[in-house]
This record gives C-alpha cells, sequence and structure tokens, in this order.
C-alpha cells in the first residue's frame, strides 16, 4: 500500500510539470507564427503622388517637364495646393529660386510676367520683418579693401568736418568786409560816412591784436583766406568720429538688378571680342562701387542725412558669430592727444633739414602680370 502511494504521488508530480512546461511554451517560447493561428496581413498604407522639382531653376524661368518627377508621400502628408500632375505645372513660371527636391505648390508658381512682376525681389525675401535696405557708396579704404560679401556683419564709423557758421545767414566764418560805417568821418560831398574795402576776395572780419614788444594795436585777418582760390575754405575743419552702427547686416555688394525679375542671367565674359582661339586673355572685373546694408528704418534716415550732407562713412568687418556691442567714444584730435599720450611737440631754436612740410608715403607702383600664351 505505501509503495502505491509512493507510486501515485510520482504520477502526479510529474503530470503538473508536464502542464507547466506546457503552459510557459504556449505563453513565452513558442515562436510567433507557429500553430494554427494566422497572422494578420499589414493594411497598405494611403499614398499619393506628388510634384517635385527634379532640377534647380532659378526665379522667372519657364519649368519644363524635364525638371520635374512625381514622389509618393503618405495621404495624411497631401495638403491643398500640391500637384498631382506634372501637366498642371509645365508652362509656368517659378515666382522664387526653386531648389531640386522642393515640393511645389500653387503659391510658388505663376502663370505669366505680370503675375509674376507683383511678388516682388527675391532681394527683398532676405529682409527681415520690420527692417530696410539702403546703399552707400564705398571705395577700397572704406570697405576694408572689399572683403565684405552678403551675411557678413559690419560697423558704421562716420566722420564729420565741423566748421563755424554765421547763425543769420548760415554762411561759413569769418564774414568778408564790403563797407566799414566810419563814425564821425565824411567820405564825400554826399555826406556818406561809408569806407569800401579795397581787398576784394581777401577782406574778412579780423580782430585787434596788441603786439607787446612794440606797444602797437593791430587788425588782423585770417591767414589762410587766400585758400579759396584753390577751392579750399578759409576755416580749418574739426574732425569728429564715431562709431554709427554695430552689427549691421551685409544684403549685398555692388549691383545686383539682374537678379530682381529672372529670365536669362547674363554671364560674366570670359575672353575678349575678337581674340584668337587658344590664346589666354585676361579678364579685368572692375571693384564694387556700392553695398547695402539692413538697418532700421530710422537708421536708414540718419545714413541718408550723412550721406547727402557729404559725410565720410566707414565699413570695418566683424569677426563671425560675434553680436557683442562696445560702447566707444567719438575721436577727435583733443581725445587722440589725451587717450595715446601724444605731447604737442616744443618749438624749439632748431629743426631738421631739408625742411618737410607733408608727411606722406609715396605711392608703390602698380604691378601688373601678363599670363603666359598657351602654345
Amino acid at each position: 500500500m505505501r509503495r502505491g502511494r509512493i507510486f501515485f504521488y510520482l504520477a502526479f508530480i510529474l503530470l503538473l510539470g508536464l502542464l507547466a512546461v506546457v503552459v510557459v511554451w504556449q505563453r513565452f517560447l513558442r515562436p510567433a507564427g507557429t500553430g494554427g493561428e494566422q497572422t494578420a496581413a499589414p493594411t497598405p498604407e494611403d499614398t499619393v503622388n506628388v510634384v517635385v522639382m527634379a532640377q534647380s531653376i532659378s526665379r522667372g524661368e519657364v519649368i519644363n517637364a524635364e525638371s520635374l518627377q512625381l514622389l509618393p508621400i503618405s495621404r495624411k502628408l497631401f495638403y491643398s495646393g500640391m500637384f498631382e500632375d506634372i501637366r498642371q505645372v509645365v508652362g509656368k513660371m517659378a515666382k522664387y529660386d526653386l531648389e531640386a527636391g522642393t515640393f511645389l505648390n500653387a503659391s510658388m508658381l505663376a502663370s505669366s510676367a505680370e503675375e509674376l512682376s507683383g511678388t516682388g525681389s527675391n532681394i527683398a525675401l532676405s529682409i527681415p520683418r520690420g527692417m530696410v535696405a539702403i546703399s552707400l557708396p564705398i571705395n577700397r579704404i572704406s570697405t576694408v579693401s572689399y572683403p565684405p560679401q552678403a551675411g557678413d556683419h559690419v560697423n558704421v564709423i562716420v566722420t564729420l568736418r565741423m566748421i563755424d557758421l554765421d547763425t543769420d545767414w548760415q554762411t561759413m566764418l569769418p564774414n568778408r568786409v564790403d563797407a566799414i560805417i566810419a563814425p564821425n568821418v565824411v567820405t564825400s560831398e554826399a555826406g556818406t560816412n561809408l569806407i569800401y574795402s579795397d581787398y576784394a576776395e581777401n577782406a574778412f572780419v579780423g580782430k585787434g591784436e596788441t603786439i607787446a614788444s612794440l606797444g602797437w594795436t593791430t587788425y588782423s585777418v585770417p591767414s589762410e583766406g587766400k585758400r579759396t582760390s584753390e577751392n579750399r575754405t578759409n576755416q580749418r575743419p574739426r574732425l569728429v568720429s564715431q562709431n554709427l552702427l554695430q552689427n549691421a547686416i551685409v544684403l549685398n555688394v555692388g549691383n545686383y538688378a539682374e537678379n530682381l525679375l529672372g529670365g536669362q542671367k547674363t554671364k560674366p565674359a570670359t575672353a575678349e571680342e575678337g581674340a584668337a582661339e587658344g590664346q589666354t586673355t585676361t579678364v579685368q572685373s572692375q571693384p564694387p562701387d556700392y553695398i547695402s546694408l539692413i538697418v532700421t528704418p530710422q537708421d536708414a534716415i540718419s545714413l541718408n542725412y550723412l550721406i547727402y550732407s557729404g559725410a565720410q562713412i566707414t565699413l570695418v568687418l566683424r569677426s563671425a558669430n560675434d553680436d557683442s556691442r562696445v560702447q566707444t567714444e567719438a575721436a577727435t584730435l583733443q581725445f587722440l592727444l589725451d587717450q595715446y599720450d601724444i605731447p604737442i611737440p616744443v618749438k624749439l631754436p632748431y629743426g631738421v633739414d631739408p625742411r618737410a612740410d607733408d608727411v606722406y608715403v609715396a605711392p608703390l607702383p602698380t604691378v601688373v602680370v601678363v599670363p603666359t600664351p598657351e602654345p
């Protein structure tokens, strides 16, 4: 009896173990897709073919079939304005420069040149909202020898030549003497007391000075009055320079009118007209004479005033990724003397020979590189 019970318990334990193995196999160890169950097939995604640029084109160019292609996208990504047929796009004009891979929509295309002209220029797309663009005349010195390009950041320095004016006439001082009213002096039978000047252009209103060594009182006039005959002012201007704008963005250097309305762009010449075939020629490009900056409307008004007032405007190139602003002081002659500890030379009883009235650097000769003709 006892041995029979032992066999019964062993058989029961074995049965429980087999059931546990079957459960574990069914729930955790059986590979997916085996057995009698069928895996549901995935539902195919709903797609639609849309028109995409296969080639890059410029603003104003007519789009042909070779520059287009169809690309399938999910129906969920399709929005109103996209094109599903290439024939809907062929023959239209691009309102903007379109890169390869651009998904086309109706807002990018124009049906005629009249419709295209109403969209404005590509240049205007580069100006942030609330800002304006203004052009400034430049030369080699005022633009760091011409390196600034579109996208660079610059500071704008302005230099003014200040002079004294007669507040009533708004003319440069000193005034000229035309006639002197001499009190208690009769100069003609008519009883007039006017004494007319005989010095013509060199008669300026001066000032009384006393010569200490003689005890005489003299009437002095400006020593540089004759400079008017040299088309130069008879008053020495006082220079002042100050940082006017900081971190202004360069929109363009030189002219960009040919890019405004699209069409065929002119290509730079690669050889002189009539040059023999196989002969190497040199094409000389003219340096730019204008630069366009992106500034605020108020800064544009200030720059416009300075341009027409004859101020000297200088651009300094900023370091890339530098948007810092520095508080600067206006530079005058007194500021330079104090800031850099420049002494005023003492009047000595001796000097250097030969006499040098002007300080200048002799211009270096221009070196012209002549290309070697190809054999």
